[in-house]
């Protein structure tokens, strides 16, 4: 499931995955939502927050990821990746390299600092 954090407004998203992420995820939300932040400011700022009890994505979800991450990798002025296993900081890493915008993640304790960084 992904959910819409109280602190997303203007170019900024941030989004709390927990449990196993579907493709009903994507298509329902996350894509709608960031794509209508990328038409109204040009472009997103995104966080997404992994906590303890993400279980990452069914087959179709990561695919999806995946095409909506290379078809938007200019879209994005800032990504912050927040929790989650040490598997998913080294894939942000090599996502990175695909990306115009800066990246970074950070560990969920550092949470408010990944706000402040992704709204500066």
């Amino acid at each position: 499931m992904i959910e819409t954090m109280p602190q997303s407004n203007g170019s900024v998203i941030a989004l709390k995955a927990t449990g196993k992420l579907t493709d009903a995820d994507y298509k329902d939300m996350l894509i709608p939502k960031v794509e209508e932040i990328i038409k109204q400011s040009r472009k997103a700022k995104m966080l997404l927050y992994l906590p303890g009890d993400f279980a990452g994505w069914e087959a179709h979800a990561a695919w999806d990821d995946a095409i909506f991450g290379l078809r938007h990798r200019n879209d994005f002025e800032k990504l912050a990746v927040v929790g989650g296993a040490k598997w998913i900081e080294w894939a942000t890493k090599i996502a990175s390299h695909f990306m115009k915008g800066e990246v970074r993640t950070f560990s969920e304790a550092q949470l408010k600092e990944a706000l402040e960084w992704v709204r500066a």
